[in-house]
């Protein structure tokens, strides 16, 4: 894709680089940038699509703004490539989302550019407000904006940081990158006129000197409001959502003409308070499957970037993904109970609530990037006899920590929460690490917590909790099972019930997922050296399985816990408090994730850095008795 020789990519190595090229000669750097994006991604995979859509709107920014003196927030961080690529590390940039590598978003520790950490969606406007704030206390002189989209502007926080932005009159500009599909019919010559107008210096010199003497005449201030508003509303065809929160309201503009960014971004610097630019894009512009198929392109893994062919890594016959068994499995389970609905917050490809959404579309609901109003809309469904399937990633599941306690395990609502990527993720790093929800969910009253060892405990857990019986947690990993022939007839799994894997009678080890796979290859190769080891797959995080635990307790006085996720009040600790609790004294060790943040890498390579893969749970079996 890229040239050869490109004409400006390598001469740019930081925003002032950028700032020697005239106006016009943007364009050209804009298209040798993105065809650098996608040569990149074809090889590591990465984040493309939206990526790909930002591309002029990144270079106009850092041409304008005075970064990283002005700061810039990207909200999601996944919009934030082209940004890492002009600030320094282009050269880097292969090393993206690898071990020791550059972070896949945004990172303060990473960059003086990186002005905040935007690894969840719709942080941008309050951390913006907060930064913007605490200049104006410094005596700063600085400008802030907030660049959101991608869907982020659904998520709540989004809304609370504009109404008390608006509220406070603070200087800021938040730029929505509406990256649909299509163009909005709306942009045409009576708009561009407006909005050169409307960023005009002269014209808001005037209006802010008129608004101000208006001040002593309140009545009709409130009238030329009212009309001014009632014009956009004829004129533009467009709500004035904004304007009523007091952000002044400016475009819609084509967010992929970099010479009409940069005159517009330069108009704006000059304009105080609260300002919203909207701008139209397209998602995996540049790169035709990427625009014809958002979603796939989204984040493609490896392709050839010359024919757009995507190349799989997994052969046939091998396990699926324990999403694809999660997709298949709830539609088998909606045919059979016309009570079961599906909920996600824009993530049905992710989790794969596509494949019921595409055969039932009436009884799924994607309620957009809003995890507390998607636990809270289950609840409702719950309270009214329906049986919610919500699946949330684990990591965007901690957003909706108050709803889980109060909506739906306070009042005993059959809700079925199904935690996806739990555990290390891999190349996301530590913004998307599933590994807090053990710990903050095992105290939480009136809650099953599951989580299966392969495919077929998966689909048996789901049956389980279609029973509707009560609040249920089930968790499971990103990424492929161990077992090819999964697809088995439900069976109900008794709650609070775990199972032996294996006898022994030297050490006894506890494992909770599949990250017991792992333990038995360990367990093996111990017995091998001569070593016999009881495994025990607890199955259910709560309620423990007292009967085994009774068991390990009087026979052992070697305990090895295991489990993907943070060992402070983890399973292994719920572990340690039932011996406790007992009387039984063996010496329990706990392996998992420590008190720190993961960072970014291949899973395999993260389990072994944490200590809790096959090796790592071996050389601890091997520890004397």
């Amino acid at each position: 894709m890229i040239s050869s020789s490109p004409k400006y990519l390598f001469k740019v190595n930081s925003p002032d680089d950028l700032k020697k090229l005239s106006v016009s000669e943007l364009k050209i750097y804009c298209e040798e940038l993105r065809a650098y994006i996608i040569d990149q991604l074809s090889a590591n995979p990465g984040h493309l699509g939206s990526s790909l859509g930002v591309v002029e709107l990144t270079v106009a920014l850092h041409y304008v703004y005075q970064t990283p003196n002005d700061k810039l927030i990207w909200d999601v961080g996944h919009q934030a490539y082209a940004h890492k690529i002009i600030t320094g590390r282009r050269d880097r940039f292969p090393t993206n989302r690898k071990l020791g590598g550059l972070s896949g978003f945004p990172k303060m520790s990473e960059s003086p550019y990186d002005a905040f950490g935007t690894g969840h969606s719709s942080t941008s406007i309050s951390a913006a407000l907060g930064i913007a704030t605490a200049s104006a206390l410094r005596g700063e002189s600085r400008q802030v904006v907030a660049v959101i989209g991608d869907g982020a502007m659904t998520g709540g926080l989004a809304f609370e940081g504009l109404n008390n932005a608006g509220a406070s009159h603070t200087d800021l500009l938040v730029v929505l990158n509406d990256n649909r599909m299509s163009i909005d019919p709306n942009v045409g010559a009576l708009k561009e006129y407006l909005l050169k107008l409307t960023t005009s210096k002269h014209y808001n010199l005037f209006k802010n000197h008129t608004w101000a003497h208006l001040e002593r005449f309140p009545r009709l201030r409130r009238l030329i409001q009212h009309a001014g508003n009632m014009l956009k509303l004829t004129f533009l065809r467009q709500s004035n959502l904004f304007e009523s929160l007091n952000f002044r309201y400016f475009g819609p503009v084509d967010g992929h003409n970099v010479e009409q960014l940069v005159k517009v971004f330069s108009d704006l610097r000059q304009i105080p308070g609260p300002k919203l630019l909207h701008v139209l894009t397209v998602k995996g512009k540049g790169y035709k499957p990427a625009e014809e198929h958002q979603r796939i392109w989204h984040a493609p893994g490896l392709f050839d970037p010359d024919t757009g062919t995507r190349m799989s890594k997994r052969k046939p016959g091998e396990p699926p993904l324990y999403q694809e068994v999660f997709g298949e499995s709830l539609l088998e389970l909606a045919r059979e109970n016309d009570r079961i609905v599906g909920i996600t917050p824009a993530m049905p490809t992710g989790s794969s609530l596509n494949i019921m959404m595409e055969a039932m579309p009436e009884r799924c609901f994607d309620v957009g990037i809003a995890e507390g109003h998607a636990v809270t809309f289950s609840a409702g469904l719950a309270a009214q006899g329906m049986i919610p399937f919500c699946n949330i990633y684990s990591s965007f599941m901690q957003r909706a920590y108050d709803n889980v306690i109060h909506d739906v395990a306070l009042q005993h609502l059959p809700v079925v929460m199904c935690l996806d990527r739990a555990g290390l993720v891999g190349e996301d790093g530590p913004t998307h690490h599933g590994v807090f929800d053990l710990a903050c969910l095992l105290p939480v009253p009136d809650l099953t917590i599951a989580s299966p060892m392969n495919e077929i405990e998966l689909r048996n857990l789901m049956y389980t909790a279609s029973l509707g019986k009560g609040a249920f947690v089930i968790r499971y990993p990103r990424g492929a099972g161990v077992t090819p022939d999964w697809h088995r007839p439900f069976e109900a799994l008794p709650v609070g019930r775990g199972r032996v894997v294996h006898e022994g009678h030297d050490v006894a080890l506890l494992t909770l997922g599949p990250v017991g796979n792992d333990a038995e290859e360990a367990v093996a190769r111990a017995e091998a050296e001569g070593i016999s080891v009881l495994h025990i797959d607890l199955r259910y995080a709560k309620p423990l399985d007292e009967e085994l635990l009774d068991r390990v307790g009087r026979t052992f006085t070697r305990v090895v816990t295991v489990e993907d996720g943070v060992i402070r009040g983890g399973v292994g600790s719920a572990v340690l408090a039932f011996m406790n609790e007992r009387g039984y004294t063996p010496h329990v060790q706990m392996l998992g994730v420590g008190d720190e943040f993961v960072t970014h890498g291949r899973q395999g390579e993260l389990h072994h850095l944490c200590g809790y893969d096959t090796e790592g749970i071996l050389q601890t079996l091997r520890l004397p008795k």
